[in-house]
């Protein structure tokens, strides 16, 4: 008996194990499938110079700089809509760079890539990373709190946040300092978002300093990353490294920002402090609190605090990111400066404050010039990626399901088919009215394209609108030479070291 309990046993064992087995093996060669699929695909792309063990990454100074995007330049020049880019001998993405490219992708039905995985811990399954149902739902939810009649009352903070940068800049020119003024400009853009978005302005100023290192960090560590195949595909073995275990203590420090944002409005509103019925209008966070669906569910604490994480982020980030460069960029050219100021000098001639009126948006057309000059000269979303859902033809080439396809911001904004030879250089007057109605329409993205464009758009450019009328009308602001800016790539475009400037009185 004893014997043939064992015997059936190890039967059932062996039974077990050949099933386990072969499931095992088939997951394997069907991974190993898809990446020859995506190796095929590849191979009929352009590319820049490859390296057998590097891919394409040696071509890079350790991360996504200066280095990188002179290659990303030449290899567009080259090869003007499309090129492969490898991170490893198997790991390889299609770079699209023209607007007729990235339109063929847009036909086609796509889904966040592989890639943004690795920014779940931070900012989970909200509006930038979610898909389908969920991503429909919050973005109709969302919507109403950037309609056209809501952003006209956040001008008033726009202008009482440009005047507490005024206040810090004119230390600096007393002093004739120079200063970071990425790290200025997050601060002002995160305030921004605070008083808009959120009902906060409680949020103390150390607090402040630290989300907005703490979003730097999360975009540094994100980049480095990438750079190591290991840590890029296995999360458990990147969450025990030194980088993994900084990456998950920002993430949770930014979280816990988040739930001290939400539980604050949720006691205000349960105190009643402000009847959200009667007010003129919804701020985001109460859309978040008070949304109800029809069988009366409201979102979840986590959905909550995901869409929080997402839009304190977006919110203040990239829009820092645009200010910054802008303002640089004028810097760099003080003909160009000069002309916004004379413009704002003309707009607010007569008055007895400097306030920008919401009416005064369409008055400055020469800033507008120059602000989307910069962004498309630096472009402060430099990438976005998609994953093919379904079979596709782009370029002629046959594209698998589930393949990655990446639009290169920066390299269609820098392509020599699109924008001419000149594209390295600040010219505003591409965005002149005469020589917008021949442009592309998918030429200048710099807020991504499509039915997934950013719902905050609108938002952003009136503020950065009104922060460059405020500040230009105030400073002449100028480089400081013993620390020129040098790009570095991650989630935004930032500079490497920061970006350091001086500022004087306009006399």
């Amino acid at each position: 008996m004893l014997k043939l309990r064992g015997l059936n046993s190890m039967e059932v064992a062996v039974g077990l194990a050949v099933p386990v087995f072969v499931y095992i093996l088939l997951a394997v060669v069907k991974f190993l499938w898809k990446f020859w699929q995506f190796k095929r695909v590849g191979m009929q792309f352009p590319s820049p110079p490859f390296h057998w063990l590097h891919g394409n990454l040696h071509l890079t100074d350790g991360y996504f700089g200066e280095k990188f995007l002179a290659t990303t330049r030449e290899v567009v020049e080259k090869h003007p809509r499309a090129h492969a880019l490898w991170l490893s001998p198997l790991v390889v993405g299609v770079q699209l760079t023209h607007p007729e490219t990235i339109k063929q992708l847009l036909r086609v039905s796509t889904k966040k890539s592989a890639d943004y995985d690795q920014l779940r811990p931070w900012l989970g399954n909200g509006l930038i990373m979610s898909d389908g149902d969920v991503w429909k739902v919050h973005r109709r939810l969302l919507t109403p709190a950037f309609h056209f009649d809501v952003l006209k009352q956040y001008v008033s903070v726009y202008n009482k946040a440009a005047e507490q940068l005024i206040e810090t800049l004119s230390k600096f020119a007393e002093n004739r300092d120079s200063f970071e003024m990425f790290q200025q400009a997050s601060l002002c853009t995160m305030e921004v978002i605070l008083q808009c978005a959120f009902s906060s302005g409680g949020m103390s100023e150390q607090t402040k300093r630290d989300y907005v290192a703490a979003v730097h960090g999360i975009g540094l560590l994100s980049a480095e990353r990438d750079f190591n195949p290991i840590y890029a595909f296995f999360t458990s073995i990147y969450n025990l490294s030194p980088g993994g275990r900084e990456f998950n203590r920002l993430c949770e420090f930014i979280h816990g920002t988040a739930d001290s944002i939400i539980k604050t409005r949720r006691q205000q509103l349960d105190n009643h402090d402000e009847v959200v019925g009667q007010k003129k209008r919804l701020d985001f966070i109460d859309i978040l609190l008070t949304a109800r669906d029809e069988d009366g569910r409201g979102l979840t604490d986590v959905e909550i605090r995901q869409e929080v994480d997402t839009f304190l982020f977006a919110g203040h980030d990239t829009t820092a990111s645009a200010l910054s460069w802008t303002l640089y960029s004028l810097a760099q050219h003080p003909h160009h400066q000069d002309k916004v100021l004379e413009e704002v000098n003309h707009l607010l001639s007569g008055r007895d404050d400097d306030t920008i009126q919401w009416d005064d948006l369409p008055k400055l057309p020469y800033l507008t010039m120059c602000l989307k000059e910069a962004m498309r000269l630096h472009t402060p979303v430099p990438h976005i990626s998609r994953a093919t859902k379904e079979k596709c033809v782009i370029e002629g080439v046959n594209i698998p399901k589930d393949m990655y396809m990446g639009i290169s911001i920066y390299g269609l904004n820098h392509n020599p088919a699109v924008w001419g030879p000149d594209h390295m250089e600040f010219d505003p007057s591409r965005f002149h009215a005469d020589r917008l109605k021949d442009m592309d329409s998918h030429a200048f993205i710099p807020f991504s394209v499509g039915q997934r464009n950013c719902i905050g758009q609108n938002f952003a450019l009136n503020e950065e609108k009104v922060l460059l009328a405020r500040l230009i009308h105030k400073f002449v602001f100028a480089v400081d030479p013993s620390r020129p800016a040098v790009k570095e790539m991650g989630i935004v475009m930032r500079a490497r070291g920061g970006m350091w400037m001086k500022v004087t009185p306009v006399s």
